[in-house]
């Protein structure tokens, strides 16, 4: 393993905000090929189907293009199949063209359900595909309502979650979804022929599972939560899970090809790496502070960060390299909060600066702020610029939103008079 470059903690946060296209925010063109260009970049947006504030990967792609539009990615994803949905750490939009990097998913899940789920329930599967191949797409309300059964999260319909286990299994998929209700057809419709016969070994199959949550965050290291490294293991002979040691064999190999650059960041533990595409960022975020200039050369703007945006993954690195201790509270007994629900992290520059914690009311058009924090030593009057980019991230949220109105919640009435009541922004119009 060659010796860890040295990165200063100010250049590896500059380095983040170039490599996560916020240097600034919302600066990539509003049009649907911007949802490409930051697919290309992060190679996948985890998807999380609860909305208060726009749902996951919305607001990740809002933070990176102007007036993002959630219909470019449904286009994507369901219409042009240029994007599909898999596990990669947890439930991603991915790129189709990479689909036999992740059958892995599928025939691990196949092997699980076909001994537990599918074989419980023998006759439902071959119904459900006979219905798929005659009718076309169809949802867990098509089909006549099962018995309760042992699900994840705890008793389910039996017809969704066998519905659930086939498209696991990659034997159905995802043909759209119309709010949250999910309509399946046969993956054989979904997808090219030549992609579902592809066939990539195990391991290779593990090395882009790697190399993706790298390229992903940019800056991960060798441990961290579990969930960041999620199916990137194999089964031992005794049957349990071997990770950590395969991730290890795995990153060896690729620091040794170059597809990973092994550095040492000032205040955060342990060696980090960077993906081998991200050289020229590093020297971007050298040379702009060296000349005093501000992230991407423009004036710092603010972003409201999603709980499960790539940067946001690893929170020892919020915490080491930013001061930013940052939990998402959403399955946190409400009695046991310390800030709200939905709270998501605040950006200004290269600095994560607060927290805010937005909720959309699309019956009244409305978005309320529910709660605002500013880090220990942020005076928003007396930080420059962050009174402007703020009041412009709230007019483009607005928009985002669909919103006429912002209101600012009880208890608020200080940052209302500072930020005042911003306008949407016509020209980012659109609903989330």
């Amino acid at each position: 393993m060659p010796e860890p470059r040295s990165l200063s903690a100010a250049v590896a946060r500059r380095y983040l905000a170039l490599h996560h296209l916020l240097a600034p925010p919302r600066a990539l063109p509003p049009e649907r090929d911007s949802v490409l260009r930051v697919m290309e970049r992060l190679g996948s947006f985890q998807f999380d189907p609860l909305g208060v504030a726009g749902r996951n990967h919305d607001l990740v792609l809002h933070a990176r293009i102007a007036g993002y539009r959630p219909a470019w990615t449904d286009e994507l994803l369901y219409e042009h199949r240029v994007f599909f949905e898999t596990d990669n750490k947890a439930l991603c939009i991915l790129p189709t063209a990479e689909l036999p990097y992740y059958r892995i998913t599928w025939d691990r899940s196949r092997h699980e359900h076909e001994r537990e789920t599918l074989v419980a329930n023998a006759e439902l599967p071959a119904r459900i595909l006979a219905r798929l191949r005659a009718e076309g797409p169809l949802s867990s309300l098509d089909f006549e309502r099962g018995p309760a059964i042992d699900w994840y999260w705890g008793p389910t319909n039996q017809v969704r979650a066998v519905l659930e286990a086939l498209w696991e299994s990659g034997v159905i998929g995802l043909a759209r979804r119309e709010g949250n209700r999910r309509y399946y057809d046969l993956t054989e419709r979904l997808y090219p022929s030549e992609l579902l016969e592809a066939r990539v070994s195990e391991r290779e199959q593990l090395r882009h599972k790697l190399l993706s949550r790298y390229r992903a965050n940019g800056l991960l290291g060798d441990g961290g939560q579990a969930e960041i490294w999620y199916g990137v293991s194999v089964r031992g002979e005794d049957g349990k899970r071997i990770a950590a040691p395969v991730r290890a064999e795995l990153r060896t190999e690729l620091v040794a090809e170059g597809a990973l650059i092994p550095v040492a960041v000032e205040g955060v533990r342990g060696t980090r790496y960077l993906p081998a595409e991200a050289r020229g960022l590093l020297a971007q975020a050298e040379v702009e502070l060296a000349a005093g200039l501000p992230p991407g050369g423009s004036s710092p703007g603010a972003a409201f960060l999603a709980p499960l945006d790539p940067l946001c993954w690893d929170r020892d690195l919020l915490r080491q390299l930013y001061g930013f201790d940052y939990v998402w509270e959403v399955y946190v007994p409400e009695h046991k909060r310390r800030w709200g629900y939905y709270v998501l992290p605040l950006l200004l520059g290269d600095r994560v600066v607060g927290r805010i914690e937005p909720r959309i009311e699309r019956a009244t058009r409305t978005v309320s702020i529910l709660g605002l924090w500013w880090e220990d030593g942020v005076d928003p009057r007396a930080t420059p610029g962050l009174v402007d980019a703020v009041r412009d991230a709230l007019a483009d949220y607005l928009a985002f939103a669909g919103a006429d109105r912002l209101h600012w919640g009880a208890g608020l009435s200080r940052p209302g008079r500072l930020f005042g009541t911003p306008r949407p922004n016509r020209s980012q119009r659109r609903s989330a």
